[in-house]
């Protein structure tokens, strides 16, 4: 067997290094692209973990979502009702409460809504007459009423004379809101 020179030698080496730098170039190709592809998995993990608990717990989301539709009712008025209608109905509402406590409702009006993160606030002007006593008794029901009316500001002023012989007459303003959940 015949011995190869060094110029032979550096020859082998050289090809052996040319057809083996394609396989080292794809090797590190191959393994950059391993390394990505698992940073963008450790990535989304966490992500994935959370759907998957989502989902394993749509159904107790779903009832207790439906435990805070029930629960909103009676502070909101319902999508399904115009924003109108439920101006309407609040005002209504108020103007029986204030005559049943023995007010006079001398005048009432339902003012535009404002928006605000995803419930219309309808606002109501309410005046009224009447003695203290009658405002009290208003005023100790309606937070009792649902959905939930809100005093937003109150104006008290005395009306005509003060007489010792009878009780003093107030007359009342009252600023009022309600919600109302904006139609989906």
């Amino acid at each position: 067997m015949k011995h190869l020179s060094r110029q032979d030698w550096v020859l082998l080496a050289l090809t052996v290094l040319v057809c083996l730098t394609p396989f080292v170039l794809l090797g590190s190709y191959v393994a950059n692209k391993h390394a990505a592809a698992q940073e963008q998995l450790d990535r989304l993990e966490p992500r994935y973990a959370r759907l998957i608990g989502l989902r394993a717990s749509a159904e107790k989301m779903d009832a207790e979502f439906d435990v805070v539709g029930q629960r909103m009712s009676q502070f909101v008025y319902p999508s399904d009702m115009d924003a109108t209608q439920a101006g309407n109905d609040a005002q209504q509402r108020v103007r029986s409460v204030l005559s049943t406590a023995g007010l006079t409702v001398v005048s009432s009006q339902v003012l535009p809504t404002k928006e605000e993160q995803g419930f219309e606030r309808i606002s109501l002007s309410v005046r009224a007459e009447g003695e203290l006593i009658h405002l009290q008794a208003a005023l100790a029901v309606l937070p009792s009423l649902t959905p939930v009316i809100l005093v937003d500001g109150i104006n008290i002023q005395v009306v005509g004379l003060q007489r010792e012989d009878r009780p003093q007459r107030l007359g009342t303003e009252l600023k009022l809101s309600v919600l109302h959940r904006k139609p989906a």
